[in-house]
């Protein structure tokens, strides 16, 4: 019988969350979680024009964000 593990990131959701609320039109929460070229983005484009920031807000409160390694977020 194989055990199977979920791998997580070491980054917290919570600290995503408000990242992203309060700084996620510059990209705050992308450099948190490693994604410095999508923070470079959205800073050059206030967060791609807000959308792509109240997009994220969705995500990470609904658990479908990602770290750079492509691990959800723990919890």
């Amino acid at each position: 019988m194989a055990n199977y593990t979920t791998m997580t990131s070491d980054k917290s959701k919570s600290t995503a969350l408000k990242l992203c609320i309060f700084g996620g039109w510059i990209g705050l929460h992308q450099y948190y979680v490693g994604n410095i070229g999508k923070g470079l983005l959205y800073t050059c484009t206030i967060g791609i024009c807000l959308i792509g920031w109240l997009h994220d807000i969705v995500k990470i409160a609904t658990g479908g964000f990602k770290d750079n390694a492509g691990a959800p977020l723990r919890q």
